[in-house]
């Protein structure tokens, strides 16, 4: 069986690698690196879409970085027990358009003993903005160290 640590039971340093590792993937916005970190039949519930699968959420992903251009996320650890994370985010992004968002949500985490993810509940809201009050700014790809986070940023 693959794993990928960090493996459950989370500590409080395991759990915000853990976040800091998902927001990498998805800053990546590559569909079939994000979809390694979740079992085979793994539980989504994404606003108002239900995929059941590596192969769906892979679909699921590429659809929604062909609609959200631009896209830049940053994930809060927000607590966590043995084998559950819950988090919060932000995302920035544009449509096709040149209408901005950002994207605001939790999100609440299950992992089997091997470290992936089995089950994940999100919940997004998303908030018209300006580029003018966009606060993501770094290349795309993967936060730089030094970008504040959501809390830096009053967000």
């Amino acid at each position: 069986m693959e794993t990928k640590p960090p493996l459950p039971p989370f500590t409080a340093d395991t759990a915000a690698l853990k976040v800091r590792m998902a927001e990498d993937a998805w800053n990546s916005r590559d569909p079939d690196r994000v979809v390694q970190v979740y079992t085979e039949h793994s539980q989504w519930r994404n606003r108002a879409e239900f995929p059941a699968g590596r192969e769906q959420i892979r679909e699921f992903l590429q659809r929604k970085w062909a609609k959200e251009l631009d896209y830049r996320l940053i994930k809060e650890l927000w607590t966590f027990t043995d084998n559950r994370i819950a988090v919060r985010f932000a995302y920035e992004w544009h449509d096709d358009a040149g209408n901005w968002f950002r994207s605001y949500g939790n999100e609440n985490w299950e992992f089997n003993e091997f470290g992936l993810m089995q089950r994940r509940f999100a919940s997004i809201n998303d908030l018209p903005i300006k580029e003018s009050e966009r606060s993501f700014h770094w290349p795309l790809g993967r936060r730089p160290d030094e970008h504040p986070g959501l809390s830096e940023l009053g967000l």
